[in-house]
């Protein structure tokens, strides 16, 4: 009976060591100084030797670790700890149930972010095979962000139990670097054609990235050769050089100050090593002085020039790739071309996406200021402070709408009444006293400009104020990498497509249109026909101000709202008009994508200085008029002579 006692309380008390007994718990046991106080640089092989120990409870163990759930008991148990009002819930490392504890006996392991980097690579060998989706795309993107040759079994062990769409790519990637099989390797490489995916670029360019090495004789062998290097030629003599003393092929060079140090240490009777100090006024003399001297001892190994010559003579210098196999590096090089050919047809796609969103912002901004000049000839320095103006109301129209959609749908409409009407009291009030006198009107409009600015400052203050655009108008249509445009932009092109349809009806379908093109050909037989000139040119310079508002609330969409917003395009818009023809719809939409294009076209080749692109860009406009004074589709008929 003693004896059965005896081996029962044993029993009882080998139970809390047969707990700590596991796999996951020995090795935990056996490194406890490492678990304790880890580091990134030390505890790599703990967690890898955690997550290969076949142990069921390892991977809750690493995850316990890295959300600071794992804890040392002061009797050295580890255990799963969790927060509880007493102190620690504790589990077993096995997962049952421990009781609890004292904040002062346990010791919370806190690791740090590469500790948990570390432990969350281990981890994607269990979570790839988690039923749960969001669980795979963490283990996925942990494999993005940190890719590695053990990831690569475990990949396709979890795609051979599960087919998962989301899995075929990162294993091509995984394969293209890590596998054994070079025939395996250039097949993922060719199986990506010309893809534009980053993470493809990411895991091609480690596999042509090259070192320099400099080796005695020819071309080594065993090496992965990317190309050989003539010193003077694809290498200069001073970098092949430094690659023999790196290499320790060499000794270091003999500089002129240490050369002439040393033979003035050595002048002994008016000779240096036997050589009359009088016979040094030469290189190659001191050069034999100094390796006599380096010959007895006397001065420290360094190399002439002709020692130099004689080293790059007898060395060859190659540049190898860090891949070792040439079938992978010729492929990955064959698929870095495609990508390149086709990233810079991406490129230039996009750069034609940029240039026809600013050609549809110039041409909104101009198409008001096209159709006062060309009907009425009044150039309107203040066409810009009516843009200003748009995107004011928009501004106020949002402090009183709260909702994005509606404010925005309301301040169109509002925008265009307010400059419609300022501009329609602006022509009656100054415009039409001067009409046929161009240097009065536009000192009078420039005067207005600066009026309405400094107007603009009193009311709003000279902070920039917000013009927020809806939520379904944040982003942008990504079409890959490369190609992409917001949705605002092309909010605009719409809007700009949809004014030009509106002008075209307005002037090919109604009466006010049959009356604006009769006075804008010819005046005086307009007038005889009953028009009234004064009441079109009204309307007119009324109408381009209210589109002009119209585009101030699109372009502050995007742009900062201040009492300058119009300065920004009022050269542009002149520009715009001029180049595409006076009075020309038509010839205001090519001048829009004709400067629009040009422009980004500029700020591509200079991208550093964007003021340089506008100087650029109105040279050429000054150029262009010389051939092309009336614009890029000019007026026909009576009206092409005023």
């Amino acid at each position: 009976m003693r004896l059965f006692l005896t081996i029962l309380a044993a029993l009882f008390l080998a139970l809390p060591a047969a707990a700590q007994g596991t796999p996951a718990a020995q090795i935990l046991a056996d490194n406890r100084a490492l678990v304790e106080k880890s580091s990134r640089q030390t505890i790599g092989p703990v967690i890898e030797a955690l997550a290969s120990s076949g142990d069921p409870a390892a991977a809750a163990i690493l995850a316990a670790w890295a959300d600071r759930g794992l804890g040392l008991h002061d009797d050295g148990r580890f255990l799963l700890i969790s927060e509880a009002e007493a102190g620690w819930a504790l589990r077993d490392l096995s997962g049952a149930e421990a009781g609890q504890a004292a904040k002062g006996e346990i010791k919370q392991l806190r690791p740090n972010s590469g500790v948990r980097g570390l432990i969350a690579t281990a981890l994607v060998q269990f979570q790839l095979a988690d039923p749960d989706p969001a669980r795979r795309s963490e283990a996925l993107s942990s494999i993005a962000r940190d890719p590695s040759p053990d990831h690569l079994e475990p990949l396709r062990a979890a795609m051979a139990k599960a087919a998962d769409p989301a899995m075929a790519r990162p294993e091509r990637l995984l394969t293209l670097r890590f596998d054994p099989d070079s025939a395996a390797r250039v097949a993922a490489i060719d199986s990506f054609g010309a893809d534009l995916g980053l993470d493809l670029r990411a895991a091609l360019n480690p596999l042509v990235a090259t070192r320099r090495i400099a080796v005695a004789g020819g071309a080594p062998e065993g090496e992965n050769l990317a190309a050989s290097l003539t010193p003077g030629k694809e290498i200069t003599r001073e970098a092949a050089y430094d690659l023999l003393v790196a290499a320790d092929l060499a000794p270091a060079r003999l500089t002129e100050a240490d050369q002439r140090a040393t033979l003035i240490e050595n002048i002994d009777n008016g000779s240096v090593a036997g050589i009359p100090v009088a016979a040094l006024d030469s290189r190659a003399e001191r050069d034999r002085a100094y390796t006599a001297l380096e010959a007895e001892g006397r001065a420290p190994a360094a190399a002439t020039e002709d020692e130099v010559s004689a080293a790059l003579a007898a060395h060859s210098f190659h540049d190898v790739y860090a891949e070792p196999d040439p079938a992978v590096t010729e492929a990955a090089e064959a698929a870095l071309a495609r990508i390149g050919l086709k990233v810079g047809a991406m490129q230039a796609a996009d750069l034609s996406l940029d240039a026809l969103s600013l050609a549809s912002i110039y041409f909104l901004a101009a198409i008001g200021l096209a159709i006062t000049f060309g009907v009425m000839r009044v150039i309107n320095m203040a066409h810009g402070e009516f843009i200003m103006m748009g995107a004011y109301t928009g501004y106020v129209v949002q402090q009183v709408v709260a909702d994005r959609t509606l404010s925005i749908l309301l301040a169109l409409p509002l925008a265009f009444l307010v400059t419609f009407a300022a501009g329609v009291a602006m022509e009656r009030l100054v415009i039409r006293h001067l009409y046929k006198r161009p240097l009065e009107t536009l000192l009078a409009t420039f005067g207005i400009s600066i009026a309405l600015q400094q107007l603009a400052k009193n009311i709003f203050g000279t902070q920039a104020r917000p013009l927020t655009s809806p939520g379904w108008l944040d982003g942008a249509l990504v079409f890959n990498d490369v190609v992409s445009i917001s949705y605002i932009r092309i909010a605009i092109f719409v809007l700009a497509l949809v004014f030009l349809g509106v002008f075209l009806f307005i002037m090919k379908r109604t009466r006010l249109g049959l009356e604006v093109r009769a006075v804008t050909q010819n005046p005086s037989m307009a007038a005889s026909m009953g028009i009234n000139p004064d009441r079109i040119n009204m309307l007119t310079f009324g109408l381009g101000s209210g589109i002009a508002g119209i585009a101030g609330v699109a372009i502050g969409l995007f742009a900062k709202v201040t009492s300058e917003l119009g300065s920004d395009y009022i050269v542009q818009s002149f520009m715009t008009v001029v180049v595409g023809g006076v009075g020309n719809i038509w010839g205001t939409l090519a001048g829009a994508l004709m400067i629009g294009g040009m422009q980004k076209g500029i700020e591509w080749l200079n991208p550093s200085n964007t003021l340089a692109a506008q100087t650029y860009m109105i040279i050429f406009i000054i150029i262009f008029i010389q051939f092309r004074p009336r614009g890029i589709i000019a007026l026909k008929g009576r009206a092409a002579g005023d």
